[in-house]
């Protein structure tokens, strides 16, 4: 039986400077969205998400899926979004039953925008903050803790060497 047992000082410590680090970082970054672009994270989630999609629209189970959030969310965003003329609704499939969502041109205009700048703060906030061997080291340890905690399709959490 594995016996458990408390974090050391120095561990609380540590933990603690890197949940306030990312608290501080995922907070400057909303910020710069809201005021370079004027829009929240969520819409920017909405946005990249359906800008990237393979096609001009995507089904909002899909786009719920994509976000890990739940349809009653999505659809709220959604809504909130249309009356910004981000997305608009349309029929979606041959039979145009099920309800797809797409990008306005606005909406699209709104999400190039936003990945420049986004990408632009993540870069002046994170990156250059960093050396190559510590970029390393953090993209190493954050590729095995997504493997752990979602392993690739068909296998079980846990199941790989990590």
């Amino acid at each position: 039986m594995n016996e458990t047992r408390s974090l050391e000082p120095e561990e609380w410590e540590f933990w603690d400077v890197w949940m306030r680090a990312q608290r501080l970082l995922t907070r400057e970054l909303e910020r710069g969205l809201q005021r370079d672009c004027d829009i929240s994270k969520p819409e920017f989630s909405v946005l990249v998400t359906l800008w990237q999609a393979a096609g001009p629209e995507m089904r909002v189970g899909e786009l719920s899926e994509s976000l890990g959030w739940d349809k009653s969310r999505v659809s709220h965003q959604l809504t909130r979004m249309e009356k910004r003329g981000f997305v608009e609704r349309t029929q979606y499939g041959a039979d145009g039953r099920r309800a797809g969502i797409g990008l306005t041109a606005e909406g699209r205009r709104a999400a190039r925008h936003a990945v420049l700048v986004h990408g632009g703060n993540i870069r002046r906030h994170f990156f250059e903050s960093l050396t190559p061997e510590q970029a390393s080291v953090i993209r190493a340890w954050s590729g095995r803790t997504v493997d752990r905690f979602e392993p690739p399709p068909g296998e079980a959490a846990g199941d790989g060497a990590s």
